[in-house]
């Protein structure tokens, strides 16, 4: 069997397995935020778009929390959200949902986000076309980026897009950025950054970082 017929026959499996998932949970109970299934699937789809093959663990999730730095009136925008572990995370830490943008480019990911994440402003799209996706009132009034977006997979061109695009509509604030590297994922003062690890917890699955990018002044 080719590599390809191998994929297609786990993205059915993990499929029908999911679809099995979600009519347990039309049964009365409320869809849960972390959904294996699903991330699994779309990570046989496309690596390039999930970096990992599971959700984030909470241990990460609460990490990144406790680094998001806004004002009250300053919004939260998490780009490549996934099934919802961190937006569920941030919400937790007190982040009004009103207040958090999340964008997701998986049109059945954007889905289940909107499912999960009552209040919160689900954004179906491109993060690259960020100043096109954010409503005038967002843009230049957010407090923190959070880039789930697997920007190590990416040549420099593309990592340089995401970074264009998050300044675009949060100059000078930069982003968190949680990975699996050892080291930083981005090549930073290339793209003209400083970088610094805020957090790493050896409880995720691969051990995990988060790093905060801001642009040099």
């Amino acid at each position: 069997m080719t590599h390809v017929m191998k994929s297609a026959a786990l993205q059915t499996d993990l499929q029908n397995q999911e679809d099995q998932a979600s009519v347990s949970n039309d049964r009365g109970k409320p869809p849960k935020v972390s959904n294996p299934l699903m991330f699994l699937r779309r990570w046989a789809a496309n690596p390039l778009q999930m970096g990992s093959i599971v959700p984030s663990a909470p241990s990460l999730c609460k990490r990144v929390a406790r680094q998001i730095r806004r004002n009250p009136d300053q919004y939260v925008v998490e780009l490549g959200a996934g099934t919802g572990v961190i937006s569920k995370a941030l919400l937790d830490a007190g982040l009004p949902p009103e207040k958090l943008y999340v964008v997701e480019i998986v049109h059945d990911m954007a889905e289940h986000l909107r499912q999960v994440l009552p209040g919160v402003n689900v954004v179906e799209g491109d993060a690259r076309e960020l100043a096109k996706l954010l409503p005038d009132h967002v843009r230049g009034n957010i407090g923190s980026v959070v880039c789930g977006v697997p920007l190590v997979l990416l040549p420099v061109a593309e990592q340089r897009r995401f970074i264009d695009a998050i300044q675009a509509v949060a100059p000078g604030v930069g982003f968190l950025h949680y990975s699996y590297c050892v080291t930083s994922p981005l090549p930073f003062q290339k793209h003209g950054l400083t970088a610094k690890r805020e957090e790493w917890t050896p409880r995720n699955f691969p051990p995990a970082s988060v790093w905060r990018y801001t642009p040099v002044r």
